[in-house]
């Protein structure tokens, strides 16, 4: 992956994750294991935890520690109301942003 989309990925990564977990609830790993199922092949885990975080803290999940057959209870994540409605706006704004990257690299406005 260039560094190019690696930076162009961080703005979109937490829409991602949000998205995923709109399908059901999982926890760090799994995340990452559908992240490079669906093609995002280089995506560190640590990434992953450190985003997790972040959309804990700012609510856009819910956390239930779940027993984990080996080592510590796992958090497991679930999208919350708060984190469906900026899912919704993230699709919103890059639906907004391609349709207009497209006009821009097909000539200019329509």
């Amino acid at each position: 992956m260039s560094s190019q989309m690696t930076e162009m990925l961080k703005g979109t990564l937490e829409g991602i994750v949000l998205q995923i977990l709109s399908g059901q609830p999982a926890y760090g790993y799994e995340i990452t294991a559908r992240l490079r199922a669906n093609g995002f092949t280089d995506i560190a885990e640590g990434t992953v935890y450190a985003l997790l975080i972040r959309i804990e803290k700012r609510g856009l999940v819910d956390v239930e520690r779940r027993p984990s057959e080996k080592g510590p209870p796992r958090k497991v994540y679930s999208l919350n109301a708060l984190g469906q409605d900026y899912l919704k706006e993230f699709w919103r704004t890059w639906s907004f942003l391609s349709e207009h990257l497209d006009q821009l690299r097909n000539g200019g406005s329509r």
